[in-house]
């Protein structure tokens, strides 16, 4: 058997062991090796995909209800109150496969808003970003 192409696809392909929590035909999920919190998944399309940008739209409902449905299983099996969900795309990605990171979350559980320096805009700045991203996005 040839080397997986990255380490999801050995997980999918059965040659990289995981503690996968859920797989069907589009999404394998499993638990993070090195997990923020305890009940941290991976949710990942089975079939190979860099980044988020290049998923076909019709994975899209596939990979997030099953994320949504991580979400809701954070409440309901863990206890948390709540949970941070996050998709790195090239920068900070460390495994080249799209994976969405569902992290069960509880108040006071010292994870602070995002993992980077926060700014601000400029005055004008607000709406020369938002202007640029809306051509951008036509």
């Amino acid at each position: 058997m040839s080397a997986p192409s990255d380490l999801v696809c050995g997980i999918v392909a059965g040659e990289v062991e995981a503690e996968v929590v859920h797989r069907d035909e589009h999404v394998v999920a499993f638990l993070d090796h090195r997990p923020v919190f305890k009940g941290h998944v991976l949710v990942c399309p089975t079939t190979h995909f860099d980044t988020l940008e290049d998923l076909p739209a019709e994975l899209l409902v596939p990979l997030f209800s099953t994320v949504q449905r991580f979400a809701v299983a954070m409440r309901e099996g863990l206890g948390a109150q709540g949970s941070f969900t996050a998709v790195n795309t090239v920068v900070s990605q460390s495994v080249p496969h799209l994976h969405v990171h569902v992290v069960p979350r509880t108040k006071g559980d010292g994870l602070r808003g995002f993992f980077w320096p926060r700014t601000k805009y400029d005055d004008g700045e607000a709406a020369a970003y938002a202007e640029r991203l809306r051509r951008a996005l036509d």
